[in-house]
């Protein structure tokens, strides 16, 4: 693409003249030179430079449409090239939240590595808002969600699922009260929950505990909330935060209780206590979401296959 439509791109995801000079190794006097010449040429400004970030004017969005689909046809024409070689070179990008790049992607990433050395692997980690705005984009080749909101829009496989377990901190006096229904952690490991005779916590019984709580919009969090709801359970958050993986240590350091994921349930002698809610939201069934068009680079392809082979055989449900 030209150079003056990357530059019109960058000013438009930063916001400002002096990062997107910082990110595309100018000086911001080159970059505003630059801009202004092409504004002159057409006979209107590009951007509102009034407000902070920037905001595109009416012919900055018919620029950046067009560079969204020219941007589009070189990422397609840079895969049809990369196919030839048979997975020899290539690359494949992948967005995920923490959680899925911390707990799920690391086998599958290795293997991957292992089998197709020349395929550069690209890890990017962001919110699912912004996973899928960059996946329209074809920033990214693919993500991973389990919010039904995100999934409507683009190609969809079923990969796996994961079990929502509530962790307590084993010294707690939740755990003696009901002790008949505790799982340690060795036994989610080796999938007791997973049983049909495992015993299932009631989840009004939830509303005795505090609760470590992810931020309003993760999907976790809205199905605590609905599970609460739903158990007429008025929950009383301790605390909120905006990765999972911490409110599992907090809990394990003793804070409060947390909802999480049972594929994060790795170590046996972690000092928690976990139990399986009486709730179908417990069950969450994850998706590779791919971009809406006609031509998928087999390195993607072979990816998804390969998370269908490492995961599904530990599908847990």
């Amino acid at each position: 693409m030209q150079q003056e439509l990357e530059y019109i791109y960058e000013v438009y995801k930063s916001g400002s003249l002096s990062k997107a000079a910082e990110k595309l190794y100018v000086t911001q006097p080159a970059l505003s030179m630059a801009i202004k010449k092409i504004e002159s040429s057409i006979g209107m400004t590009l951007f509102d430079r009034r407000v902070r970030p920037f905001q595109l004017t009416e012919a900055g969005w018919l620029y950046i449409n067009a560079i969204t689909r020219i941007k589009k046809i070189e990422a397609e024409l840079t895969q049809r090239i990369g196919d030839i070689n048979d997975l020899h070179t290539g690359r494949v990008r992948i967005g995920g939240s923490h959680y899925i790049n911390g707990y799920i992607l690391p086998p599958v990433l290795a293997r991957y590595s292992r089998l197709y050395p020349g395929i550069a692997l690209e890890l990017v980690e962001h919110s699912s808002a912004v996973l899928a705005k960059m996946l329209e984009e074809r920033a990214v080749d693919l993500t991973f969600s389990c919010n039904e909101l995100f999934m409507k829009d683009f190609e969809r496989y079923p990969m796996f699922s994961d079990r929502i377990l509530m962790a307590v901190p084993r010294a707690h006096p939740f755990n003696r009260r009901y002790r008949a229904f505790a799982l340690p952690p060795r036994g989610v490991m080796n999938g007791r929950h997973l049983h049909g005779d495992c015993p299932v916590l009631p989840a009004e019984r939830c509303g005795e505990l505090e609760f470590i709580s992810l931020m309003p919009g993760n999907n976790l969090h809205d199905r605590m909330l609905q599970i609460f709801a739903a158990a007429d359970v008025k929950p009383r958050l301790k605390i909120e935060l905006s990765q999972l993986a911490t409110a599992y240590h907090l809990a394990a350091g003793g804070f409060a209780a947390a909802f999480v994921s049972d594929r994060m349930v790795t170590n046996a002698g972690a000092p928690l206590c976990f139990y399986k809610i009486d709730s179908p939201l417990a069950t969450r069934p994850f998706y590779a979401l791919l971009p809406n068009r006609d031509y998928t680079a087999k390195a993607v392809r072979r990816f998804i296959q390969l998370v269908g082979e490492v995961l599904r055989p530990k599908a847990r449900a």
